[in-house]
């Protein structure tokens, strides 16, 4: 599933090919992703221009004359720019075709994704209204985590992943943030000092910066908007590299199962 990183990636690569344009046509080949399409999507947004391209958690938001775009990649979706004209395959169901003879593609194989019109404050839709701050946001720091984790007993790595606590740390990234921080991600969030949530929150935010400067993680369902996978995956410490040696004590990185996920971390380096 593309995470924040992979979407971030596609909002910065598309942004600068969509602020400005037109929309002269709007092609839908699906009558439903997660939810149904609005047939009369076609009617509301020919002719209006793209003004933002902004991004909230994992969702991409493209602010049009007179109301917003919601978009969301899925399991397995992608947006393409490509010349107008160009051949649809099987799985590209929706098509935003541009002024400049240039179109955005909404593909997705496993019709998980979303492309919902929103009219007033998309930050009042019910996809958006409940969630936590943004890794990046000023907001997110040691005593809002202690606070938010205050008697609970979950382990620590759902926890960052709750995306009503903090947004877009995902499996991938919350096992890299731990590890850094020295945290095992099977302690109890309530029972983590403020001290130490201070350093996770520093990790998360770095763990993610990296990852967006490097184009994301490389996952089997995600390329960037030019098509090109993301390059994180070579700079990873400990997730998928079950066996192999840590990077610090040299002892076999092991893997969990923790809230159905697959989890990676150093026992001797993690506490």
């Amino acid at each position: 599933m593309p995470e924040l990183p992979e979407v971030e990636t596609t909002r910065s690569g598309i942004e600068t090919h969509l602020v400005g344009a037109a929309i002269e046509r709007l092609v839908l080949r699906t009558a439903k992703l997660r939810w149904p399409l609005d047939p009369t999507l076609c009617d509301r947004l020919v002719g209006q221009t793209i003004h933002t391209v902004r991004r909230r958690a994992k969702y991409l938001l493209v602010g049009l004359d007179s109301g917003t775009l919601l978009l969301h990649l899925g399991m397995s979706g992608a947006l393409r720019l490509v010349p107008t004209g160009t051949p649809a395959g099987r799985h590209d169901h929706i098509d935003l075709c541009l002024t400049g003879a240039r179109t955005l593609r909404f593909q997705d194989p496993r019709k998980f994704g979303a492309f919902l019109w929103v009219e007033g404050d998309p930050q009042q839709h019910p996809l958006l209204s409940r969630l936590g701050p943004e890794p990046f946001a000023r907001e997110l720091n040691g005593r809002y985590l202690q606070q938010k984790a205050k008697g609970r007993r979950l382990a620590v790595k759902p926890f960052i992943m709750d995306q009503q606590v903090v947004v877009g740390v995902g499996n991938i990234y919350a096992s890299e943030a731990l590890f850094r921080a020295g945290i095992r991600p099977t302690l109890p969030a309530g029972r983590i000092s403020l001290r130490r949530w201070e350093r996770l929150a520093e990790q998360i935010r770095k763990v993610l910066h990296e990852a967006i400067a490097a184009g994301g993680t490389t996952l089997q369902d995600f390329q960037q908007s030019d098509g090109k996978p993301g390059y994180f995956r070579q700079q990873l410490l400990v997730y998928g590299r079950a066996g192999e040696p840590c990077t610090i004590c040299h002892e076999p990185i092991e893997q969990v199962r923790l809230g159905q996920r697959s989890t990676f971390y150093c026992r001797y380096c993690q506490k």
